[in-house]
Formats: C-alpha cells, sequence, structure tokens
C-alpha cells in the first residue's frame, strides 16, 4: 500500500479495527477513513454506497462485525447472521464497484467444523459440521470468505481473506453477558478481588482448549498480509499455541492479582473442545506474533483498569 493511499477500516472504532488503525498510523500512512456505527450504518445499502461515492477509498480492511460470546450467540443467533450479512454484503460489493484496489476480509476461526483435526488447517473448512453455540455467525463469516473468491472468479478483484483465532486487547467487549472469555474472566476476576469474594464461578469444566492472539498482534498480521500477499487462498492468523480454559483461568487470576479461588460450573457449555488453527502459511510468509499471553494479558489488564474498553 503506499503511503498516501485513501485506507479505509470498517470498524474503524472497534476492538480489531482500532488496532488496525494504530498499526497503520504507527507505520506512516496518514490517509486513515472510518466512522462510527452512527456515523455510517455498514447494514444500510445506500449509506455504504453513498460512502463509497464520495470517498473512493483504495484499500479497506473489513474489520466491522457483529461479535460476542456463548452466551450472545445462542440468545441472538438471527442477529449474528444478519447483520454480518448485511455489512459483509454491502462492502464488498461497493469494494468492485468503486475499484477498490485490494480488500482484506477477516473471519473467525470459529468457520471451521467443530470437530476439525488439530491443529486446523485453511483445506478443513466445509468438511463437517460446525460448533452449534456459534453456527450463525460462523455461517455469516464462510459465506464472506466465499464472497471473496465469488468476486476474484468472475470480477478479477484482489479480494482476500483473514481468519484469525480468538482476539483480546485493548478496546475489548467488557460486557458482563455478551463478552469473549479473555475480557469476561477479566471483569470477573476484577469485580472479585474489589468486593473481596472467596471464589471465582466460571463456565464449563475448564478442560476446553483454546489459542488467544493479543489484537495489535492481529493488526500487525493484517497490514503484513495487505502488503506481502495476493491469492484466493484464506489465511490463518494465530498465535499457534493454545491453552485449557483451567489454565487460562490461572493465567487471568495472577495478572489480575485475585487471592480467591476458582470454581467450574460443569452444568455451562464448554463450546468446542479445541480450536487450535495451523498459522504454517502466515510463517511462509514471515509473520510471526510478538506477544506472549502472560504479557498480553497483563496489558489488557492495564487498559481494562485504565477505562479503554466498552460495555
Amino acid at each position: 500500500m503506499e503511503r498516501n493511499a485513501k485506507i479505509y477500516v470498517a470498524g474503524y472504532y472497534g476492538m480489531v479495527g482500532s488496532a488496525i488503525v494504530r498499526r497503520l498510523q504507527k507505520m506512516g500512512y496518514k490517509n486513515v477513513l472510518g466512522h462510527s456505527s452512527k456515523e455510517l450504518d455498514l447494514q444500510n445499502q445506500d449509506a455504504v454506497e453513498g460512502f463509497f461515492r464520495k470517498e473512493r477509498p483504495d484499500y479497506v480492511f473489513l474489520a466491522a462485525a457483529k461479535v460476542g460470546g456463548i452466551y450472545a450467540n445462542s440468545t441472538y443467533p438471527a442477529d449474528f447472521i444478519y447483520n454480518n450479512l448485511q455489512i459483509q454484503n454491502n462492502i464488498f460489493h461497493c469494494s468492485y464497484i468503486y475499484r477498490v484496489k485490494k480488500l482484506l476480509f477477516l473471519g473467525s476461526s470459529c468457520i471451521y467444523p467443530r470437530l476439525a483435526p488439530q491443529p486446523m488447517k485453511e483445506e478443513h473448512l466445509l468438511t463437517g459440521p460446525l460448533e452449534p453455540t456459534n453456527e450463525f455467525y460462523a455461517i455469516a463469516k464462510i459465506a464472506g470468505i466465499k464472497m471473496t473468491e465469488a468476486y476474484n472468479k468472475q470480477y478479477h478483484t484482489n479480494f482476500i481473506s483473514c481468519m484469525p483465532t480468538n482476539l483480546y486487547g485493548s478496546n475489548d467487549n467488557y460486557d458482563a453477558m455478551n463478552s469473549h472469555v479473555i475480557p469476561a474472566l477479566i471483569r470477573r476476576f476484577d469485580e472479585a478481588k474489589r468486593s473481596r469474594k472467596r471464589e471465582v464461578v466460571i463456565w464449563g469444566t475448564g478442560k476446553a482448549k483454546r489459542e488467544f492472539l493479543y489484537v495489535d498482534d492481529l493488526a500487525d498480521a493484517c497490514v503484513f498480509i495487505m502488503n506481502e500477499y495476493m491469492g484466493n487462498e484464506t489465511i490463518n492468523i494465530g498465535s499457534g499455541m493454545e491453552v485449557t480454559i483451567r489454565e487460562l483461568a490461572e493465567a487471568m487470576k495472577k495478572a489480575v492479582g485475585y487471592k480467591g479461588g476458582i470454581v467450574f460450573d460443569p452444568s455451562k457449555p464448554d463450546g468446542t473442545p479445541r480450536k487450535l488453527l495451523d498459522i504454517s502459511k502466515l510463517r511462509k510468509l514471515g509473520w510471526r506474533p510478538k506477544t506472549s499471553l502472560g504479557s498480553g494479558l497483563k496489558l489488557a489488564y492495564q487498559d481494562y483498569s485504565k477505562g479503554n474498553i466498552r460495555l
């Protein structure tokens, strides 16, 4: 990407979008565009078309999405599939109509089958049933991958798709019921620490394994891929490391400085048993993450303590 190029970051104020903006600005890109959802409703086709017609961005990072944890996905399945499809459809088509040079679409590792071989390779997509607790969000993201392929095939666009693992970091969503596992644990341990609770209760058995990536590392990977990769194959973005939820809870307890106990509630769902991405494609391109889980959790808790959050 040229340093003076006009770059549109959809989801500018979200966790991922704001991290991409920080990375672009740090690298010297001055012409970065973005709006809040109140300023530009990405589900509104006319509004999105008007934005593209006026601004004519050269590059697009599609980081806007409706996201949430197990509770949110299970409670609002229609919202997750409808809202995400609307956003994707509008931005993909306008990027084609207004001749965007390159678009990067961000999906999610939940696109892979619930019992996919581990670590999950890009070619495992659509080889088995999805995890029921987030299948509607996953279907929307799979549609985005296929739109990338379809537009490239029919219209010879330069669209690429990336699948990040579980993310955390600055500007995360800490809603008590709708957040992902790390922000949920940060809030729960911090509140328990402040109120001097004797124990923290965590959903599931603690045996499920997850991979996590600090959001600034994801942003670095996205800009790297935008500059270094051209092709119709999806690229996984992850850390290559996994921990059990029990291990994560112990690490979070240490990062927050909570002194009480941890209790697991096996009556609540674990979700997918394992979810580790194969990141060999990205490693061959020359990119690796920089932030360890321990360091990332400390940084995330510092951001939470400073109020760099969404509720």
